[in-house]
């Protein structure tokens, strides 16, 4: 509760804070308490828990809350994960209510955004200095790629030693508690860097966002996900497509700024990380049918519905942090899930064939929404940050989103930019006219 009162007392610092500790928390996890892994694990939780309170029970002004497609696929969610809740299926609702903060916890962010940052300056400053942690998180991956696999740096959370190699090498983590969490970050940290290319700066913040370019591009084959480098290939072709179709002429700008960086990834990586991309081609060459994973994933539903039909086992069941949950608190075990690996199949397992419409299409409508805020906005930076959160959003349809609380965050977040980033341009030219009235005057 300390932590809840200390963090309501600047919501906004919290928030940001919250955004840090989802970097830094692996840390602790790893080598500071491994013996409290699972307790640091709801630390970020507790300090967001006192943002909310502090802003939503407060008497601060809110963002609006309209009458949208969005927000009554959002209620109608609500609702039935609400339900699921109670399902008999899962022994006890406190499973439930586990669940319930998985998939709903992060989303209140979204409202909160548009109070946070007040102008499209403070949010690009913003961007760019929490950019700065990618550092000595990429230095580190590199340091364990170089490591042995039983050395100190190598471990997952618990302090528990890492076994996920590639051609002998351990596949990096950073500073997070598992490898997942890691490749989460440098797609999100990849994200943000696209759009940051294109801003005109100072020649030491283009230098910091070209090493940082580097050591995403150079660390991602380390961590020997192949669905990173997918996600980073993808969002490319998505970017720069999107940026010819709609405006050729503002692309044309934006497309000679990225010439020296991709000039200089293309000849300068291959020297520096040769050995990871060895690594990375070799897993990538022989391991499983990566192509037929990735299409699985839409046939996941309806063999998830071979199990229950139209019913569920309840929200939370397959999550992977249940079978801890009941042990420490002496939960009964409820009926046993199926395992499940894609997060589609979880969803139809844990809420329904019913629940997964509903889920997925409000996933879906924020997707489309946010194509429209960037299709609407005219302000050069902003409607690049629109952008990179249509792709982030659609590129990560079928990624884990429900049991990577990394993802979740980051993803509510960027979901935020719906109503931060027209709110910004809004201001910027309500001051516009304020100071041209101000000069005729």
């Amino acid at each position: 509760m300390a932590i809840v009162g200390i963090s309501s007392l600047n919501w906004r610092l919290a928030v940001k804070a919250t955004l840090i500790i989802v970097v830094l928390e692996g840390v602790l996890r790893k080598w500071v308490l491994p013996q409290a892994s699972d307790m640091i694990y709801f630390l970020k939780d507790l300090v967001l828990l006192g943002a909310y309170l502090r802003y939503y029970l407060g008497s601060e002004p809110k963002y609006p809350l309209r009458l949208t497609f969005f927000n009554i696929a959002l209620f109608m969610s609500l609702g039935w994960c609400v339900f699921q809740v109670f399902n008999p299926s899962l022994g006890s609702p406190i499973v439930g209510f586990f669940g319930l903060k998985t998939y709903l916890f992060y989303i209140p962010l979204m409202w909160m955004l548009p109070n946070i940052f007040q102008s499209e300056e403070e949010l690009y400053k913003f961007l760019r200095t929490y950019l700065l942690l990618l550092i000595p998180v990429c230095i580190l991956a590199i340091a364990q790629f170089y490591s042995p696999i039983n050395s100190l740096i190598n471990v997952y959370a618990g302090g528990v030693q890492a076994q996920a190699v590639v051609d002998g090498n351990a596949r990096v983590t950073g500073t997070f508690p598992y490898v997942v969490g890691y490749s989460t970050y440098l797609s999100i940290c990849f994200t943000i860097l696209i759009p940051l290319l294109s801003v005109p700066q100072t020649k030491i913040w283009s230098l910091l966002i070209l090493v940082e370019v580097f050591l995403v591009a150079g660390t991602s084959f380390m961590t020997g996900a192949r669905g990173l480098l997918l996600f980073e290939a993808l969002f490319l072709v998505g970017y720069f497509c999107l940026l010819w179709l709609t405006k050729p002429s503002i692309a044309v700008r934006s497309t000679k700024k990225f010439i020296l960086p991709i000039v200089l990834i293309t000849s300068v990586v291959p020297i520096f990380f040769k050995k990871a991309i060895e690594a990375f081609y070799k897993r990538a060459t022989t391991s499983d049918n990566f192509a037929a994973r990735v299409f699985s994933a839409f046939s996941e539903p309806g063999q998830a519905m071979q199990w229950k039909g139209f019913d569920s086992y309840g929200i939370g069941a397959t999550h992977q942090a249940v079978s801890t949950l009941r042990k420490i608190l002496g939960l009964s075990l409820g009926e046993s899930s199926p395992p499940a690996e894609g997060e589609m199949g979880r969803i139809v397992l844990e809420i329904g064939p019913f629940g997964f419409l509903i889920w997925y299409g409000l996933r879906l409508i924020l997707i489309f929404s946010l194509l429209g805020v960037f299709l609407k906005l005219k302000t050069p930076f902003l409607r690049n940050l629109a952008l990179a959160a249509f792709l982030l959003h659609a590129i990560s349809l079928t990624a884990q989103l429900v049991s990577n609380n990394t993802l979740a965050i980051y993803y509510w977040f960027f979901s935020g930019f719906l109503f931060l980033l027209p709110e910004l341009e809004y201001r910027q030219s309500l001051s516009h006219r304020h100071q041209t009235k101000q000069r005729y005057v």
